[in-house]
């Protein structure tokens, strides 16, 4: 997927025509952002959008999240636990004390 994420009004307007005009490759739209199909004729668009309004657009090349490849197990089932967790005002890091859920400052120091 191409991921076109637009930085000024015009660019956004630009976006908005281009999704609205070529709808059959549009995946997903976000307001400032949109996904693309992986097309050669996406990506014409794309750049084309950007050579428009240079800066103010990024274009960037996506690939699915695949879960079960990039994150550990504990990791999944402490999102799981936590997302059905009793108390919803309970932050992550009080929950996971005093368990064996992963630590939420050891998550944020590595890298996927």
């Amino acid at each position: 997927m191409l991921l076109v994420v637009t930085y000024s009004a015009a660019a956004r307007t630009g976006l908005r025509n281009l999704c609205r005009r070529h709808e059959s490759v549009v995946a997903r739209r976000f307001g400032r952002a949109a996904l693309l199909d992986e097309t050669v004729y996406a990506a014409f668009l794309a750049l084309r959008l950007r050579e428009s309004h240079g800066g103010d657009v990024q274009i960037e090349r996506t690939e699915p999240f695949n879960e079960f490849v990039a994150v550990d197990e504990p990791v999944r089932e402490a999102a799981a636990a936590y997302a059905d967790r009793s108390a919803k005002a309970t932050p992550y890091a009080a929950f996971a004390a005093g368990t064996e859920h992963p630590d939420p400052d050891a998550m944020r120091g590595r890298e996927l």
